[in-house]
């Protein structure tokens, strides 16, 4: 297993989670709140960068570490929503794009891949506790930068097989997309982890 100094922007449900399981892994794990300066600081030494942050304000956010973030890998898991009265996702705020490649092309220098974003957050560091596979999906032009981020999906749990490259950034948008699932199931099952998965 590749040991790696790892970044997670955010602190929230999401990131930390995902910060507490990289570490259990072995990874070196920086986590960044919202203090001024404490996301540059934590990419500046970070081999790869995991966007945890809200995803409306993603671009902006992780446009300004341009520099921090050259030649380094992006692993983005937001979805950028507008919400309904409800809180829940109620509708894509990059209709005919995605999150994903607004961030490619803010950070054209950055491998940005895209993955663990079709799935209830508990899923993404505890896939093995579904009762049937859950898939996760990449996407991104980068294809040693995928397959890092492979590695790191499997020191999360997941296994090889249910990894699924889907090719370049813009299949983002299929993935990004699957977040409309989430309101109607939340609301028809409460609030269960659950992930897309491909059956074969």
């Amino acid at each position: 297993m590749s040991t790696y100094e790892i970044a997670v922007l955010g602190n929230g449900r999401v990131g930390g989670s995902l910060a507490t399981a990289l570490t259990r892994a072995g990874h070196r794990v920086t986590t960044a709140d919202r203090t001024p300066g404490a996301a540059a600081s934590a990419a500046r030494t970070a081999r790869i960068v995991i966007n945890a942050t809200p995803g409306a304000g993603s671009p902006e956010r992780l446009g300004a570490l341009r520099e921090e973030l050259r030649g380094k890998i992006l692993v983005d898991v937001s979805n950028a929503t507008t919400d309904g009265p409800d809180g829940l996702p109620d509708g894509l705020l990059h209709p005919g794009s995605s999150l994903a490649e607004l961030l490619q092309e803010a950070l054209p220098e950055t491998h940005v891949v895209k993955t663990l974003n079709t799935m209830l957050y508990p899923v993404m560091t505890a896939p093995a506790t579904l009762t049937h596979p859950p898939t996760a999906f990449l996407s991104g032009e980068n294809p040693q930068a995928k397959q890092t981020v492979r590695g790191i999906l499997t020191d999360l749990g997941w296994k090889n097989e249910w990894i699924t490259d889907l090719g370049g950034i813009r299949t983002a948008r299929a993935t990004e997309a699957a977040v409309l699932f989430v309101p109607h199931v939340i609301r028809s099952r409460g609030f269960e982890p659950f992930a897309i998965s491909l059956s074969r």
